[in-house]
């Protein structure tokens, strides 16, 4: 009989490869590049963002991620003289804004983004590059549609093992890496306006089967698939308001959704908060320090009836962004929330 650790063991290298095959972000919202395509190019400069999100603290063999994404925009007319400044002396949020709105003309952009994801004895590193193409529908509605591909490099440190039965005839064969290299694919849509945004994609879209033993043992990696809205409401001339929301559907899983409140403060400063239904709540806050670095911290807390809810301390979530050719100063996104 399989000793009960061996059990255990296995079935958390199962539920972390299947429940969690991709990195979860707490600040999307903030860079909605990392789950969407479509969203490439959308600024007039480049973008460029870091991360460092520590997933349950307190728990072995927690998630842990880094990330860096990079897209920029290719032969963007700029139409700084015919809509208002978003420079350092201008309000990008203000009233004059939505008012002066135009829709770009078409435009391609170009990116690449990587990260490197470890659960437990799992190490997953995924590097894409991205392309997207821009349209004005009308004066005030834009269209971008946008895929990426990459790949995939999967190893299960199987050696990092501790067992009991060295006998077993299924731990007998976890021993050494296990290494998988598979194509990664990704397409999506985005839809925007002065007011509102509208984001579908799917990432993985490429099935493959992992095995995480040398006999019989697999998991599957099946795609993601990403549904995004939004909507950025002035209160006044100083403060939006920028509520969202965003569907996830893994298959063989429930549709998670996510909940997102935004408070910015001009150009300055946000705080924030997102509720994952049935999983827990972040706050969120940030900065930006100049025309060409900003910084935003989310903690997670995760809801106490959960699994995990008693015993882990929180998550802690890191972004760094530098904005380069940024010729006109810009402190927040003309196009993006």
């Amino acid at each position: 009989m399989k000793k009960t650790s061996t059990i255990i063991l296995c079935f958390c290298i199962a539920a972390s490869v299947a429940a969690q095959q991709r990195p979860h972000y707490s600040q999307y919202v903030l860079n909605n590049y990392i789950v969407n395509p479509a969203v490439t190019g959308i600024e007039n400069y480049a973008d460029i963002k870091m991360s460092m999100r520590n997933q349950w603290v307190g728990i072995p063999g927690a998630p842990k991620t880094v990330y860096f994404t990079a897209h920029t925009p290719l032969n963007k007319k700029d139409y700084r003289e015919n809509v208002t400044s978003l420079g350092m002396k201008n309000n990008p949020i203000g009233y004059d804004f939505t008012e002066t709105y135009n829709s770009a003309e078409p435009h391609h952009g170009i990116g690449v983004s990587a990260f490197n994801y470890t659960t437990g004895y799992i190490n997953r590193i995924n590097a894409m590059v991205n392309y997207a193409y821009h349209m004005g529908l009308n004066e005030t509605w834009n269209l971008g549609g946008g895929f990426g591909g990459g790949f995939s490099h999967i190893a299960v440190n199987r050696s990092q093992i501790l067992i009991e039965n060295p006998n077993d005839p299924l731990i007998g064969s976890l021993t050494g890496i296990k290494r998988k290299f598979k194509p990664d694919l990704s397409a999506g849509l985005f839809l925007y306006s002065k007011k509102y945004f509208f984001g579908l994609s799917g990432q993985q879209l490429i099935p493959a089967k992992l095995d995480i033993t040398d006999t019989s043992y697999q998991t599957s990696l099946v795609p993601h698939l990403f549904g995004t809205a939004g909507i950025r409401i002035a209160l006044n001339e100083y403060v939006s308001f920028l509520p969202s929301v965003m569907f996830r559907y893994i298959k063989n899983t429930p549709i998670t959704v996510d909940y997102n409140l935004k408070l910015q403060y001009t150009n300055f400063m946000w705080i924030g908060a997102n509720v994952r239904r049935g999983d827990g709540i972040s706050a969120l806050a940030g900065i930006n320090f100049s025309s060409s670095l900003n910084v935003s911290y989310a903690y997670d807390m995760t809801a106490r009836n959960t699994l995990l809810g008693p015993l882990n301390k929180g998550t802690h979530e890191l972004v760094v962004g530098f904005v380069l050719n940024n010729r006109y100063n810009d402190l927040s996104p003309r196009k993006f929330w």
